[in-house]
């Protein structure tokens, strides 16, 4: 097993008033566990603000953990010192999803992608040319722009640049945090083929955060729907679309346009408004929404359990 997320949480102090004391805490990623096999894609979808975003960057230490554990390659990079964590971060790496604002504009595309290599002195100074054209070629980028800035660039030559940027440390991991999503859709195709065609090149590990449930779809293996910073469904991709159990997974799925009337799916339309992020809940965050709502599912959180294979939901109202 390469990674495994063990009951992570992330919560962010809001503080307010001339004093700036503590008025609450934002639990942006409240008890997540997840685990990925070399080779895997792990889909994250969700409306905005359910968290996964920062349940990436939690992952790879970009944000610390309020508590929980990150185990990759068998090490928790909770508790590692800045120095083994250092030595971890080659293998692993994060696409970001506005690339207009992650690459440096005051740098030239050869620099961006061999900044890295220099950074943990993998390579000399003078070596970096070579480099910089085999990266360029694996994401399908002229040589030509080897030269060029990023505001000289499309958004999907820039995010081709993005993309290999992080292939140039070797990693095993890499996050995908909406990768497409300011792409125009013929794009968004290529980018996609391209991040499976280098997944089976080599060997890649992939976590892809999306709200696009189609781009989940075509790209995952696995799939987990988080809900005010939990997972509430976790599944194969083909069961998890075809076979959905958690009313909001079904919401979601509903949402996706259909182009006949008699493809949509019979759906009981959800109540209510969404929760306030700095409410603690003792049941479940979904329970004013649900459709399938009981008195249990006020007095008791539920937790991720098996209700078939590779199928795990978390909710009182679904049968094993």
């Amino acid at each position: 097993m390469l990674l495994e997320v063990r009951n992570l949480k992330i919560h962010f102090q809001v503080r307010g008033g001339w004093l700036g004391r503590v008025r609450g805490l934002v639990r942006a990623v409240d008890g997540v566990n997840l685990s990925l096999d070399t080779g895997e894609t792990l889909g994250l979808v969700g409306e905005s603000g359910c968290g996964k975003t920062t349940l990436g960057r939690g992952i790879l230490n970009l944000v610390p953990p309020t508590s929980g554990e990150v185990r990759f390659e068998g090490r928790d990079l909770t508790t590692l010192s800045p120095a083994a964590l250092r030595e971890l971060r080659p293998r692993m790496q994060m696409i970001f999803q506005d690339p207009a604002s992650s690459l440096n504009p005051r740098m030239t595309v050869e620099s961006i992608v061999t900044d890295a290599l220099l950074d943990h002195r993998m390579m000399a100074p003078g070596d970096t040319r070579d480099k910089a054209k085999e990266l360029l070629n694996q994401v399908g980028l002229g040589l030509d722009l080897l030269r060029r800035f990023p505001h000289e660039l499309s958004g999907g030559q820039r995010q081709r640049v993005s993309i290999a940027r992080a292939l140039s440390l070797q990693p095993r991991l890499i996050v995908c945090d909406e990768p497409v999503s300011a792409l125009d859709v013929s794009i968004q195709a290529q980018v996609l083929n391209l991040l499976k065609d280098l997944q089976q090149q080599l060997g890649l590990t992939l976590i892809f955060i999306s709200h696009s449930l189609g781009v989940v779809r075509f790209i995952s293996s696995r799939v987990a729907v988080m809900y005010l910073g939990r997972v509430v469904e976790l599944a194969r991709g083909d069961l998890l679309f075809n076979h959905p159990r958690h009313p909001y997974t079904k919401a979601l799925l509903h949402s996706i346009p259909v182009n006949h009337p008699d493809h949509r799916r019979p759906y009981a339309p959800l109540t209510g408004d969404v929760p306030n992020p700095f409410t603690v809940y003792t049941g479940c965050a979904f329970y004013e929404r649900c459709p399938s709502r009981m008195p249990r599912c006020v007095e008791e959180s539920p937790s991720l359990r098996a209700v078939g294979d590779h199928h795990q939901t978390a909710c009182w109202a679904v049968e094993s």
